[in-house]
């Protein structure tokens, strides 16, 4: 009997053994969350989130260090220690007031994990701009369209220019090894004023990224001249804007690489822009709500317009692209709208040019009209005071759909109209990958599931919703929010 127990007692420490040694070593966090590599960060004391380590002995804490210094050896040096996973997807950690961060500075700031044993992990680099004029005022910029686009060898050479959500993670991808020289030509169709260049590549990794190019211009398509200021050399990032020093003239348009990371050069969007404003939109003659579409091809994710027009309130509505709306435009509208409403996207922000939103954010700042964000524009509630005050919560739309996350239980923690009708908690559709995550002055939290759910501002008529009210499936008892808000805002007009 001595000799069972004996042989069960070495039996259960080697298992033991075996389980304490063969821990799988704690990784790197990825830092692709928000701020992500090269984000303009919008506030000085930005909330810093990225994805969770993996490995190591129970649970991990992070060190967050934050320097001007890519060598993080200055005596600005920022440490943060004990940093806790906020779930089981990401982490997050906000600079201080006291350690607030200077503006118009490039800082570097890097992350490791450490486990319940001690053990650290490797760190995690990247970088941002600190730039809090940034989002002030509408970029007076109008995207510019190809009508053709030609490259020097791949496939796909569409994807370079499908200004859409999906298309910014399919690419075009040069001929490896092939020439040591690759381009892509632009013909505009007509001459074209060009100030500005939208440059997305690999979101991934640096396979792909291009290292050394620049930007020419010709008359006819056949010679080319070099674009001042548009040469780019030893380039490490996934997204460039390039600003032209003078703006120019030209029907054609070439990126000329000439050095790549990896074995082949990659291009997920290019976004051309001419100095200007859109022209003032026609609006209805009769009461309508403008909606404001979040999409990056200008569009909104859900059929929010159609919905909108058939909930019996005699409104119609008018869809104006993100990259289009600002102040001046609203101010300059022949009718006001009864209602603005911020609509849902379906890609990760750190693919689309932020700078595009600048308008949104002025009204959202600015306007007295009734304001409603769904989704994407809820989030654009908290970003228009901070771009990191959202972020990614670590899951997509086709996770959430494989995981039967679809549809979110929320919990309403303060009485409001907008819930008129609406039961506590409730069932509504939830197709996101991004949420806010804190949120500035003057907003307080209406509804959280395990996250912020909907929000209000306390001063003015802004709500905002992370679920879809304006889905129409059977289980969506959140449906009356946005007729409540609408309701709401035709009151405050005295109509």
């Amino acid at each position: 009997m001595k000799k069972i127990v004996l042989i069960l007692i070495l039996s259960i420490f080697s298992m033991g053994s075996t389980f304490l040694f063969a821990m799988d070593p704690l990784v790197a966090p990825k830092l692709t969350n928000n701020p992500s590599l090269d984000i303009i960060v919008t506030n000085t004391t930005p909330l810093l989130c990225f994805f969770n380590a993996a490995g190591g002995t129970g649970k991990r804490t992070y060190t967050i260090q934050i320097d001007k210094d890519p060598d993080f050896k200055s005596a600005d040096l920022l440490e943060y220690k004990s940093v806790p996973e906020w779930n089981k997807y990401v982490a997050r950690k906000m600079v201080k007031e006291e350690d607030a961060l200077d503006d118009a500075t490039v800082y570097f700031w890097r992350v490791r994990a450490v486990d319940s044993a001690g053990e650290v992990g490797p760190w995690a680099h990247s970088r941002f701009l600190v730039h809090t004029k940034a989002d002030d005022k509408f970029m007076d910029m109008v995207r510019v369209p190809a009508v053709n686009v030609e490259v020097s060898s791949g496939f796909n050479s569409k994807n370079i220019m499908d200004l859409d959500d999906p298309g910014q993670v399919t690419f075009w991808q040069g001929t490896p090894p092939g020439e040591p020289v690759k381009w892509v030509k632009f013909d505009l169709g007509e001459k074209k004023t060009l100030s500005r260049v939208w440059l997305l590549s690999n979101p991934d990794g640096p396979d792909g990224w291009l290292k050394d190019f620049g930007w020419q211009m010709s008359a006819d398509g056949k010679v080319w001249y070099g674009i001042k200021g548009s040469v780019v050399q030893n380039n490490d990032t996934f997204r460039n804007i390039i600003d032209f020093l003078v703006p120019v003239e030209t029907r054609y348009l070439r990126l000329l690489i000439t050095g790549w990371h990896g074995y082949a050069p990659q291009i997920n969007a290019v976004t051309l822009y001419s100095p200007g404003k859109p022209a003032v939109p026609e609006v209805p003659g009769e009461d309508y709500v403008l909606i404001v579409g979040n999409q990056q091809n200008g569009f909104t994710f859900t059929e929010l317009a159609r919905h909108v027009e058939k909930l019996d309130l005699g409104l119609k509505t008018l869809t104006v692209p993100h990259y289009e709306v600002s102040m001046e435009m609203l101010n300059s509208l022949k009718k006001k709208p009864v209602a603005i409403i911020f609509s849902g996207n379906n890609a990760s922000y750190q693919n689309l040019p932020m700078f595009e939103y600048n308008g949104e954010y002025e009204i959202i700042r600015e306007s007295d009209i009734p304001m409603l964000g769904i989704c994407c524009g809820h989030q654009q509630l908290a970003m228009a005071y901070g771009y990191t005050y959202a972020n990614s919560m670590g899951w997509d739309d086709i996770t959430a759909l494989e995981n039967a996350k679809t549809r979110a239980e929320i919990t309403i923690e303060k009485t409001d109209p907008v819930f008129e009708g609406i039961p506590n908690p409730f069932t509504s559709v939830e197709i996101h990958g991004w949420a806010i995550a804190y949120l500035p002055d003057d907003f307080e939290v209406l509804a959280r599931s395990t996250y912020i759910q909907s929000v209000k501002n306390i001063k003015r008529m802004i709500y905002g919703e992370q679920f879809h009210a304006e889905i129409n499936v059977p289980y969506n008892e959140g449906r009356g929010y946005l007729t409540n808000f609408l309701k709401m805002a035709i009151e405050q007009e005295g109509r």
